[in-house]
């Protein structure tokens, strides 16, 4: 497994530096590391994605594991680096996507999906990956919503996203994530990493999180939930009935004085089957 030295040293001999812009802070704690992977639970011949591999610490750890991988690196120098030290040696067991792992912030990336498909043919998956900050809430939002196939995420996100993954009505950090999360998947937060755990050492604290797919047959329609809630937390400080209406059936437990935050996701589905398709309004007068 690489060391600080050696990841240090893999970028010095290229003449490259470790760039803020894709969010690279290489996780090198190598008990981090096997706590993360022990608790995906991931075996021999189990599908996993990766995206961010940077040198390939977590992925040759992986390898070790004998998982099939498909990483996926959106810096060309990195990805040549796990090219050569990850990918050639693997004997086919790691296929590596070059580019974004996001088109947009609404979409994964096709040619991502393309080689999911292909490698894993519709097998279940795994994410197992320190996730860059800025592509980790939309990519995960997206494989849960989107992606049945994807049984379980297992990453390293900062502490901050995590906190809003697991947060209750009624507290800041609550909104559209934690009501997506609670209806979908079991979230546990299984350890807090100190800067010190990554080189360059981040200004912030990161969580290692376990995000486990509900197999209960879905009753609802993610995207639909995730539009409508968009309407209600851009708006979050006014009160329901200014955003939607105050006329017309209010599910149980709900009513038109009460603002987003105050909404339990059980609440939020029936107030979207009840009022989905009222018209969104905006009057100063009834916030």
């Amino acid at each position: 497994m690489q060391t600080l030295t050696d990841i240090r040293q893999l970028l010095e001999v290229r003449g490259i530096r470790p760039r803020h812009r894709f969010g690279q802070n290489f996780l090198h704690d190598h008990n981090q590391i096997r706590r993360l992977i022990a608790r995906s639970g991931v075996r021999a011949g189990e599908c996993v994605v990766e995206v961010g591999p940077g040198t390939g610490a977590l992925t040759e750890a992986l390898v070790e594991v004998g998982a099939e991988i498909v990483a996926c690196e959106i810096d060309r120098d990195m990805a040549a680096i796990v090219t050569e030290r990850v990918v050639a040696p693997s004997s086919g067991r790691v296929t590596l996507v070059v580019g974004d792992c996001l088109d947009g912030k609404h979409a994964i990336s096709a040619a991502l999906l393309e080689e999911i498909g292909r490698r894993f043919g519709g097998r279940p998956f795994r994410l197992i990956a320190n996730l860059p900050y800025q592509a980790a809430t939309p990519l995960m939002v997206l494989l849960l919503t989107t992606r049945l196939d994807c049984i379980g995420q297992y990453v390293t996100i900062q502490r901050e996203v995590a906190d809003r993954l697991k947060a209750a009505p009624r507290t800041g950090a609550y909104g559209p994530l934690s009501i997506l999360t609670s209806l979908l998947a079991e979230v546990e937060v299984f350890a807090e990493l100190p800067p010190s755990c990554f080189w360059p050492a981040p200004e912030v604290t990161s969580a290692m999180i376990a995000i486990e797919t509900l197999s209960a047959t879905r009753t609802f329609d993610a995207a639909q939930l995730s539009a409508f809630m968009h309407t209600l937390f851009s708006k979050r400080r006014k009160q329901l009935g200014s955003i939607l209406g105050r006329d017309g059936v209010w599910p149980e437990g709900v009513d038109p004085s009460m603002r987003p935050e105050e909404v339990s996701p059980r609440q939020m589905l029936a107030l979207m089957a009840a009022r989905g398709g009222a018209v969104v309004r905006d009057h100063p007068s009834e916030r």
